[in-house]
């Protein structure tokens, strides 16, 4: 009997960060009376949309076994190129919004291809395509925040009232973008091969997989969702700001270990990821209720990083 019901409740890699988010809040709801509000979830949400997007196309990457270090750069050089397109060129801002996402598809692109033709370690690619973004994100700005916005540009930083709680448009968005990228990876074929090919590239090319055509795929819809996260983070802030992204990166890679996808590839739940940006809003949000130092913020972090890197790791041997 009890293996039975063993079998039929999700695995601890799934639930433990479910658990640990849970566990997050219910400390934070003792320690100070402001946390369990419906403005705090909601500011919390908008404090973790950008990174929870930047996150979506970071957890497609890690699928695979691969990393995207350049991810919150080339979200920075997208906010850069929309936002001094519509108010330097006058350009009208669906337009000029097109323009920053195509440049962070194209770097996507770029990644996707130095990794699938040259075969480079994606570390390393994507370690050159961080510093390349950040020196034209700087160059082109003149390191100079982009202001006076035109207001299609920033609505979704807007709110909109919802059981006496103004949730914000953007942390809707994410959400949506988080039940798509969901249905991809788990109801249709291209997600299926996602997962193989981060779990045994050879054996899936072997049975007919195109697995270069999947990978390269996978780092350009990623370009697209840094396109977004470009968006959320105008949206949010109201300017282009040069100096955004330096370290989402980091944020969106901790989002993603601790939401249970392993870096080794084949193995996780984009949900999970949606979870781990959570956790990091929530002790962020916390602490900083609570009058912790950021200091001590960032330490918290670095600690949930390894626990979850040393919880999969267990895991795998455990499988074994």
């Amino acid at each position: 009997m009890l293996k039975s019901v063993q079998s039929k409740l999700p695995p601890l890699g799934v639930l433990g960060p479910f658990i640990a988010l849970l566990a997050a809040c219910l400390f934070f709801a003792t320690q100070t009376d402001r946390f369990l509000s419906g403005e705090n979830f909601s500011l919390i949400l908008q404090q973790v949309m950008v990174v929870g997007v930047i996150a979506i196309g970071q957890t497609l990457i890690i699928l695979t076994a691969g990393i995207d270090l350049s991810c919150g750069m080339v979200m920075a050089l997208g906010s850069i190129v929309m936002t001094k397109f519509a108010a330097d060129l006058g350009m009208p801002a669906p337009l000029a919004i097109a323009c920053g996402i195509a440049v962070t598809t194209l770097f996507g692109l770029v990644n996707g291809l130095l990794v699938t033709r040259l075969k480079l370690p994606p570390f390393i690619v994507t370690l050159g395509t961080l510093n390349i973004a950040f020196a034209i994100t700087q160059l082109y700005s003149q390191s100079q925040t982009v202001t006076d916005l035109p207001e299609a540009m920033t609505w979704l930083g807007g709110t909109f009232g919802l059981g006496g709680t103004n949730v914000a448009f953007g942390a809707v968005l994410m959400l949506l973008l988080y039940f798509f990228a969901w249905f991809t990876l788990r109801e249709t074929q291209y997600g299926r091969h996602v997962y193989a090919v981060g779990n045994n590239p050879e054996a899936t090319r072997l049975t007919g997989i195109p697995t270069q055509r999947v990978l390269l795929s996978v780092y350009v819809i990623a370009g697209v969702f840094y396109g977004i996260a470009s968006l959320l983070s105008v949206s949010r802030t109201g300017v282009g700001d040069p100096n955004a992204g330096q370290t989402e990166n980091l944020d969106a890679i901790t989002a993603v270990v601790l939401g249970g996808t392993s870096l080794f590839g084949g193995r996780g739940v984009i949900l999970g990821t949606l979870v781990g940006a959570l956790i990091v809003g929530v002790f962020r949000n916390g602490l900083t209720l609570m009058g912790v130092s950021s200091v001590y913020q960032v330490l918290v972090t670095g600690i949930l990083v390894i626990l979850a890197v040393a919880a999969d790791q267990m895991s795998r041997r455990t499988a074994r």
